[in-house]
């Protein structure tokens, strides 16, 4: 069976609690409303503590924001390489973004909210593996589609983004296991409708 999940870090690592506390309190109160203090506190060390792991707060963002890009893209490469077809890469890239969408919407928020405090050299890079992660639906799709034009295909997949990564508006409002189908179902409807309504 084809692995569809997003590639998680080492849950017993230190490093990978600091950065799911500081997503939670960037989501919650701004990038800028945050001390290291406040992230320290979450994990239960002190802030000076803090920066044995990390130097300084755009770091922190930094590498939250690298690692998240890069371990979607490498669950896009890992699906559309194990997929007997097209239509089952499709299915499994809309499985990894839904289950980012559902189990990680704090990055979402952050992601949309605080990228521009990246430095501007590693938000470049950030782009980039964003950019590569697109083409591997955009490689999907054009299997699945040869006749429809790549830029289309292109700005369906980051329709279909903005459709799925809603999920922080919504958190709460169904549980996961009928959000999973909801999102899948009209995902591929939006699909559907902007590769056939030429």
């Amino acid at each position: 069976m084809t692995s569809t999940s997003t590639p998680t870090r080492n849950r017993g690592n230190r490093r990978t609690e600091i950065l799911d506390a500081a997503a939670r309190l960037f989501a919650a109160r701004g990038f800028h409303g945050v001390s290291m203090e406040d992230i320290g506190g979450a994990v239960g060390i002190s802030g000076p503590a803090l920066y044995r792991h990390f130097s300084g707060k755009d770091a922190l963002l930094t590498e939250m924001l690298t690692d998240v890009s890069s371990r979607l893209r490498e669950s896009a490469v890992a699906v559309a390489t194990s997929s007997p077809g097209a239509r089952e890469t499709l299915d499994a890239l809309l499985n990894v973004q839904i289950t980012f969408a559902i189990e990680q919407s704090a990055l979402i928020t952050v992601h949309d909210r605080e990228l521009g405090n990246v430095p501007e050299q590693e938000r470049r890079q950030i782009r980039r593996l964003q950019r590569l992660y697109v083409e591997e639906w955009v490689t999907a799709l054009a299997e699945l589609h040869p006749g429809c034009p790549a830029a289309r295909l292109r700005a369906a997949t980051h329709a279909v983004f903005g459709l799925l990564n809603s999920t922080p508006h919504s958190a709460g409002e169904l549980p996961g296991h009928d959000m999973r189908p909801l999102l899948h179902t009209m995902a591929r409807a939006a699909i559907d409708a902007a590769v056939n309504d030429r």
